[in-house]
């Protein structure tokens, strides 16, 4: 068997919380085809990704897609010389992906029988309010009682608000060009209100998990945390800084009670190696689709277990990254939970063959060959932005 094309697939999709999804399909020789993703938070970024991928299906024609480790090391190798994370490391991940799906389908097996085996019967989720929903007070309980009353046992948001906002939805860091940091006592006030009454409505025994979104100085963030911790008892707080400085990272983390989760965006387990040596998190949460793919994550999810450091995948795209992020927890020992965007994924129904099955707050995953569902190849001929 030998790879014929590597595809991107940028999908127009109300279901993105950015319009978009990136999607990647390796084809080979003998009529059996993988799926991967990436999709970016940036339509800039989503192209440009095109681009190299264009370029790495090139370098893969004729390859074998069983030599999955390989062909990491070949894609990864090639761009050291340009910076190999980034831009570079989502495409390995999206190929690596594809890669798996097309081995668990060749050898008639999901995707974890090949990575050890199942050590759970199915993977606990935690999830996301609809924000936008969030217009009174009596709007944010019914919203935080629909995720409970699902069976969810955690729920995430972002209780900062997002000033001077574009258009399009994008952080005021990507319309003014630089990040500031900074956030108004008003602001801060209203964030802990906030929390307050979803740790009120929530109850005891719900995990509340705050996202900073890698947005604040260091100062601003021991603030910040500090509020929050006493409004809500807030079981973990998430990319407190940018993630260019671990320095910063460590002075948070010295001033504040919380957990500190960290890492989605972390590029392969080298990014994650000075943060568990520094004791710089309590909780690693890789992407799947940014770090390096399924091989990637399986070897920082061993990382951590060294550490008995808890690992829980981020999510914020698409189907693909979902279950791709679960193949690879069902093997983990050291697996917290796995996010997803909305509480309720029927959003995802169009784009796949069959829904997936998060009932009582828990992915049940099909035991069917490779990632388990196949691409509703009709809609993403319909809904492909065309690129030059």
């Amino acid at each position: 068997m030998k790879i014929t094309s590597v595809r991107p697939w940028l999908i127009r999709s109300d279901a993105s919380y950015w319009g978009e999804y990136l999607f990647v399909e390796v084809t080979t020789d003998e009529g059996v085809s993988g799926w991967g993703e990436i999709t970016t938070t940036t339509r800039l970024a989503n192209r440009a990704l095109c681009t190299i991928l264009r370029q790495i299906g090139a370098a893969l024609k004729g390859e074998d897609p069983a030599r999955i480790e390989y062909l990491w090391h070949k894609i990864f190798r090639s761009f050291t010389y340009m910076g190999s994370r980034g831009a570079a490391v989502e495409c390995v991940s999206a190929i690596d992906i594809a890669l798996w799906d097309i081995r668990g389908k060749v050898l008639g097996k999901p995707i974890y029988e090949l990575l050890g085996g199942a050590v759970r019967d199915d993977i606990a989720l935690y999830t996301h309010p609809n924000q936008a929903k969030f217009t009174s007070k009596e709007a944010v309980v019914r919203e935080i009682r629909d995720i409970v009353d699902s069976g969810h046992t955690a729920l995430k948001f972002d209780p900062f608000p997002h000033q001077g906002r574009t258009a399009d939805g994008q952080p005021r860091e990507q319309r003014d060009g630089y990040l500031d940091g900074s956030m108004t006592r008003k602001d801060e006030r209203e964030a802990a209100e906030l929390t307050a009454l979803i740790r009120e409505t929530a109850g005891a025994d719900v995990d509340i998990l705050i996202d900073a979104h890698g947005r604040f100085d260091v100062p601003t963030a021991i603030r910040l945390c500090r509020s929050l911790e006493e409004a809500g008892q807030i079981d973990w707080f998430e990319e407190p800084c940018p993630p260019e400085s671990l320095n910063a990272l460590r002075q948070v983390r010295e001033k504040v009670s919380a957990a500190i989760s960290w890492g989605e965006r972390g590029h392969t387990k080298w990014d994650f190696v000075p943060v568990l040596e520094n004791r710089l998190a309590d909780y690693i949460m890789p992407d799947v689709t940014w770090t390096g793919g399924i091989t990637e994550l399986k070897k920082i999810s061993a990382l951590c277990e060294a550490y008995y450091i808890p690992v829980s995948p981020h999510d914020a795209a698409g189907p693909i990254n979902v279950v791709a992020g679960a193949q690879v927890m069902m093997t983990v020992p050291n697996f917290y939970k796995l996010e997803t965007s909305e509480w309720n994924l029927g959003k995802y129904d169009e784009l796949i063959d069959r829904p997936l099955d998060v009932s009582n707050g828990s992915l049940k995953l099909a035991s069917k060959p490779g990632l388990g569902i196949e691409m509703n190849r009709d809609y993403l001929q319909n809904h492909e932005i065309e690129l030059d």
